[in-house]
């Protein structure tokens, strides 16, 4: 992040900008909207402009911008248009202490205007680092479209009511009394008139005053593989809604950034063979913060269900009668071989599928391999890039044709994915030299569907 986002206080400030053609219109409308002192430059000003100045809304100096002039302003646009006028107009600028922005010039620009969804006092400010100005105008036309118009009217009556909330103890109580106004009593009231919006809120707030304290809870959110956007919409609910986050190690940045930010995160993540918060510490994580009253959302990667330690979890605070839920998410797999064009099940092949974990060794060990050795049998094989050795020693043992179809995902749905196809032959080996350092599932039986149909379309003296 090159330009960090702020609002900033324009009350009263002085805002200055050089120029009268289109560009200083473009910034002028935006900033009108403010309640700065704004100073505008020009020898030849644009008719706008002029009926602007009139009208009282900023002051014209018809001239050039010269020493002095940005003496106690606060911000300074350089929009003239022309490379050596604005280099001097910013140059003095600097000088006198203002924060300059040369339009179209990101790299001598000291801020950048964002694209501005304006539903005052509600404001969207929409920033691409300056790199993608049609993709944040196409963002704003969406949140233009979203967001309805009473908004605006809706926070401005909540902010004359924030006093009388306080009464309301802090935090989620207060949360859950706004987001009970915002999004329910609220917009159904104004939509019988403004007058009817404050009688709603002294209504609202007698029945949440009135009210117990929510019970601590625990929702145990899967996390999906990775890509944020595969994520339920129950599952962005829940960590729109958490007071503490215990999350996987495999869980992405991007959809840890989706939690409130007030909200505490707290790093529980497991490693095979590795460095690991132990399963004790994690129980006793949930049923301290739970116990505290807290809305707790234990964040699994993948599926809640699949290889999660859930029923451990479920036991510990079962063991103290506290609440909870599942919020069911894609596992691992799922995602992965959608990634290939594969299906993990298809009519004629196979009518099963297993799912094994390779964190478990013992469990390894009991597996019938001798039934996962026969033709067309497919297994997804969780967390398996360090036991590939001893899987391929299994299967190979019991029969199997060592020509037999292999394929790893490393980081599948994310940015950074990896597509291993390889053989039982040789998959020990080239997962070693491929030097995967992300999570990675294995498909036992299972070739990308490229490789596979081109497999099969070859003649039968090529294959052999």
């Amino acid at each position: 992040m090159d330009h960090f986002p702020i609002f900033l206080a324009t009350e009263g400030q002085r805002i200055a900008l050089s120029g009268g053609g289109d560009a200083a219109l473009a910034k002028l409308r935006l900033l009108l909207k403010t309640r700065a002192h704004l100073h505008v430059y020009a020898a030849t000003p644009a008719p706008e402009i002029v009926t602007w100045a009139e009208a009282g809304k900023l002051t014209l100096h018809r001239r050039a911008f010269a020493v002095g002039d940005a003496r106690d302003t606060r911000l300074f646009y350089a929009a003239d248009e022309d490379a050596v006028k604005d280099a001097r107009t910013a140059a003095i600028a600097r000088a006198e202490g203002a924060l300059v922005n040369i339009v179209d010039n990101l790299a001598d620009s000291a801020f950048i205007t964002p694209a501005i969804v304006d539903r005052d006092p509600v404001t969207v400010a929409i920033g691409t680092e300056g790199a993608a100005p049609v993709l944040a105008r196409a963002i704003k036309a969406d949140l233009e479209e979203r967001l309805p118009v009473t908004l605006g009217n809706l926070a401005r009556i909540g902010k004359g009511f924030r006093k009388m909330a306080d009464a309301l103890p802090f935090g989620r109580a207060r949360r859950d009394f706004w987001r009970d106004y915002y999004f329910n009593t609220g917009p159904r009231a104004i939509t019988a008139g403004e007058d009817q919006v404050e009688d709603s809120l002294n209504t609202l707030l007698d029945d949440h005053l009135t009210r117990a304290a929510r019970a601590g809870h625990v929702a145990f959110v899967g996390g999906g593989p990775g890509d944020p956007e595969l994520l339920t919409l129950k599952a962005r609910r829940a960590l729109d809604e958490a007071d503490v986050v215990v999350y996987d190690r495999l869980i992405s940045p991007q959809i840890l950034e989706l939690a409130r930010r007030e909200a505490v995160m707290i790093d529980v993540g497991k490693e095979g063979f590795g460095p690991s918060t132990s399963q004790d510490t994690i129980n006793a994580l949930l049923v301290e913060h739970a116990k505290s009253g807290a809305q707790v959302v234990r964040l699994k990667s993948g599926d809640a269900t699949v290889f999660g330690r859930l029923d451990e979890e479920i036991d510990a605070i079962d063991a103290h009668g506290i609440t909870w839920h599942i919020v069911p998410g894609i596992t691992s797999a799922s995602a992965a071989v959608a990634t290939i064009g594969q299906s993990l099940t298809r009519r004629g092949r196979n009518a099963s599928v297993r799912f094994l974990t390779g964190h478990d060794m013992k469990g390894f060990a009991d597996h019938d391999w001798a039934a996962l050795a026969r033709p067309n049998e497919v297994a997804a094989i969780y967390m398996g890039k360090k036991s590939a050795r001893f899987v391929q020693g299994r299967l190979i043992m019991h029969g199997a044709d060592r020509a037999t179809p292999v394929t790893v995902i490393e980081n599948a749905s994310r940015p950074e994915q990896r597509v291993l196809a390889t053989t039982l032959d040789r998959m020990a080996t080239d997962i070693t030299e491929a030097q995967m350092t992300g999570p990675a599932l294995t498909f036992y039986g299972l070739a990308p569907r490229a490789a596979a149909q081109a497999a099969t379309d070859m003649p039968i003296e090529e294959m052999a």
